[in-house]
């Protein structure tokens, strides 16, 4: 199995950025795709970019030029810096790997909260 642990969440003021940190363990090569989810309360969490295995990624349109998402595959991580932030960027962001077997596993999810 597949576990993940993210850090690097806080308080920011609007415009500054934040990076945070996925840790991954167990079964790596079982991952297909690696994603970090955002979740407002009383929202559906959604998806807010995604690293392919071959290393594509893919962004919301309302973070594209503002968030990157990257992987050290020697430190078995994923990583997502977060710049020019946005009070609406305030969130609990979590970090979501699906398994090459359909199996979707989640982090236990970090606070960002963007201050105006």
């Amino acid at each position: 199995q597949v576990q993940l642990v993210e850090s690097g969440g806080g308080l920011v003021q609007a415009g500054g950025s934040l990076r945070l940190s996925c840790a991954v363990s167990g079964i790596i090569f079982s991952i297909n795709t690696m994603a970090w989810y955002r979740q407002t309360p009383g929202n559906q969490r959604d998806v807010v970019a995604v690293i392919t295995s071959g290393g594509s990624t893919n962004y919301a349109d309302s973070v594209k030029g503002r968030f990157a998402i990257s992987r050290d595959n020697a430190k078995n991580t994923v990583y997502l810096q977060m710049n020019s932030l946005k009070p609406e960027d305030t969130a609990v962001y979590y970090c979501n790997a699906d398994l090459k077997n359909g199996v979707r596993v989640w982090g236990q999810g970090t606070q960002v909260t963007v201050s105006s």
